[in-house]
This record gives C-alpha cells, sequence and structure tokens, in this order.
C-alpha cells in the first residue's frame, strides 16, 4: 500500500478532497463548540475538584508515564484577577524514549503556569489563559529541549501531555500527542435517560490528519506509516528534538467547557488505559465502583476517598488484565457539588 505521502503526491484532487474534508470537519467542530457553550450554562457556586490516582507498571521494563494532582492552586496564582476565585491543575504526561521528558514536564509545566497565570485585572479570562497555556507549553517545551541538547549524547526523550486547567468551574483541556494515546472524558449525568455520557474533552491529532501532515511536509519532513519520518507516532508533543525540524510542535489544543451539576467526575489516562477501554466503557467501570456499596473506607477517612481510591486502582488492574502491555495511569478528579 502506499505511504500516506505518496498519496499526497500522486493526486492533487486527493489533496484537494482531504482539505476540503478537514475544513468541513473544522467547521462541524465550531457548530459543536457553539452548541456546547449554549448547554454547558454556568452554575451558581464553585464545584470542588479532588483528584485520585492509579499506575501500574504493566510489562514495561520503566515507568515513562508522570502525572500530577493540585486540587488548588489559588493560593499561589495570587494576585489573581478580581473574576477568578479558585484555580486547580491536573495533568498526565506519556513517556516515550525514556521517562525524561515526562517527568521534566510533571515537575516543570504547573511551575511555569503559575509563573504566567495573569496577575491583577485581564479584559477577557478566556484568551488570557488560553495564552497562557500555550506560552507555558513552549517554554516548558524550550527549557527541556535546551537540557536535553546539552547532555552527551543528547536525550531523545519525549513525552504527551493531556492537562485540565480549572478556572472556577471552567474547564480548560490543553493536550499534545494523538488523543488515542492519552485523553481527558468528562462524566455527564442526563435525567432524563437516567444514564451517564462519556464526554471527550481532548482533540485528536496524529501525523496522518490532514493538517497535521501539511505542517510536518512544509517543515521538509514526511510521514510514512502514520509516523512522523516513519518513526515517531506523534505530531505534538514536549521533547523529540530531532523531530522537531520536522514539522513536530508542543503547540496544545485547548478546549473549553464549563462544568454543570450534571457532571460526576473527569477521567484523564493514558493508552496503557485507552488500548483496552473505550472511554465509554471506563465511565461505567467506574461508576459501577463508585455506586459500589461493598466498598468501606478506612477509620477515620471521607466514603468517596475510599470509592475513588477504589474505582482508579480496580481500572488500572483491569486494563492490565485485559491485556494492555503499556504503562496504565488512571487519574478520576471527582466534582463535588
Amino acid at each position: 500500500a502506499p505511504s500516506a505521502t505518496e498519496q499526497v503526491s500522486s493526486t492533487g484532487s486527493l489533496e484537494k478532497g482531504e482539505k476540503r474534508k478537514f475544513l468541513e470537519e473544522k467547521e462541524k467542530n465550531g457548530r459543536e463548540e457553539l452548541v456546547e457553550k449554549k448547554v454547558c450554562k454556568g452554575s451558581a457556586g464553585i464545584l470542588g475538584l479532588k483528584g485520585y490516582v492509579a499506575e501500574r507498571k504493566g510489562e514495561r521494563e520503566d515507568m515513562q508515564d508522570a502525572h500530577v494532582i493540585l486540587n488548588d492552586i489559588t493560593e499561589e496564582c495570587q494576585p489573581l484577577p478580581s473574576q477568578i476565585t479558585r484555580v486547580s491543575y491536573f495533568a498526565v504526561f506519556d513517556g516515550h524514549g525514556g521517562v525524561r521528558a515526562s517527568k521534566f514536564a510533571a515537575q516543570n509545566l504547573h511551575q511555569n503556569l503559575i509563573k504566567k497565570f495573569p496577575k491583577g485585572e485581564v479584559i477577557s479570562v478566556e484568551k488570557t489563559v488560553k495564552r497562557c497555556l500555550l506560552d507555558t507549553f513552549k517554554h516548558t517545551d524550550e527549557e527541556f529541549l535546551k537540557q536535553a541538547s546539552s547532555q552527551k549524547p543528547a536525550w531523545k526523550d519525549g513525552s504527551t501531555a493531556t492537562c485540565v486547567l480549572a478556572v472556577d468551574n471552567t474547564l480548560y483541556i490543553a493536550n499534545l500527542g494523538d488523543s488515542r494515546v492519552a485523553q481527558a472524558v468528562l462524566c455527564r449525568y442526563n435525567a432524563e435517560s437516567q444514564k451517564h455520557a462519556a464526554l471527550s474533552l481532548s482533540k485528536e491529532h496524529n501525523p496522518t490528519q490532514y493538517e497535521e501532515r501539511m505542517r510536518i511536509q512544509k517543515a521538509g519532513g514526511n510521514v510514512r506509516d502514520g509516523r512522523v519520518l516513519g518513526v515517531l507516532e506523534v505530531s505534538r508533543s514536549i521533547g523529540d528534538g530531532q523531530y522537531k525540524r520536522c514539522g513536530v510542535i508542543s503547540v496544545p489544543d485547548i478546549k473549553r467547557c464549563q462544568l454543570t451539576h450534571n457532571d460526576r467526575f473527569i477521567l484523564i489516562a493514558c493508552d496503557g488505559l485507552f488500548k483496552v477501554f473505550t472511554p465509554e466503557e471506563a465511565v461505567n467501570f467506574i461508576v459501577s465502583c463508585l455506586e459500589d456499596k461493598s466498598i468501606q473506607p478506612r477509620e477515620g477517612r471521607p466514603e468517596a476517598d475510599a470509592r475513588y481510591e477504589a474505582a482508579c486502582n480496580r481500572l488500572a488492574s483491569k486494563a492490565v488484565q485485559r491485556g494492555s502491555a503499556d504503562n496504565v495511569t488512571v487519574m478520576v478528579v471527582q466534582v463535588q457539588h
């Protein structure tokens, strides 16, 4: 079968067709975002957030995933604009080629975010927070690449990132790398159907997609067998210095979602989970754990803590049982009403 690059170069009409499809999808995504904004009305009062996590090394020799749970960084971000009263941060980093990029991102990205977070009054919180996230990812990537290139031999590590920044009841989800590798999913209860829906909060992008492939080719790279230069599976990452000149970038996709009183939790996990669970299956598995009355808390601990911790541990273990050979990180963020 011809490679992705051969398919593009062999026919201009195919490229035009793909461009039309890309523009149609972009327009559709825009409509969906408008609909979401209408549906997701602002909630009275700030909804609490509390994160829980479980991880399994799986069949890998080392643990290349890293994670961060910061339930409340409001004080660290002071002085805040008057419109903002609470800031939280949750992230999962899925490393490849080593553990250094994911560990570096886990240690430094939120520190850079706090330094760059808007101080004092701002005209638009949304625009300012999005710019802050873009600058934070760029700065963190540059810091790691500087450190990596100074080594002999240079580090070749890279990492995807899925970060959820909560500003009051608004979630800003920034992701780098194919969302099939790591993604964030919101569990929202539908009172009419009495079912829990799994709403994807991550935008999918990989080297074979039109926009990603065009950028890579314009930079002098190519896509073979769905990979950059036939090697790298992701088109955006932190690190991967040897591919940055080939169109791999550290610019995250950023989505915005308003929390409602129908939301139960946010699931953030890596491909070790999503290779063997669909988002819907994972959400339903967690819901069943949260409703399992046999889970009893240790003395002096809240019941919710016991159930959320059990949900993370059971889901991570189940992923390994289902044959996931990769590292597994499962983070569940409780939405407290």
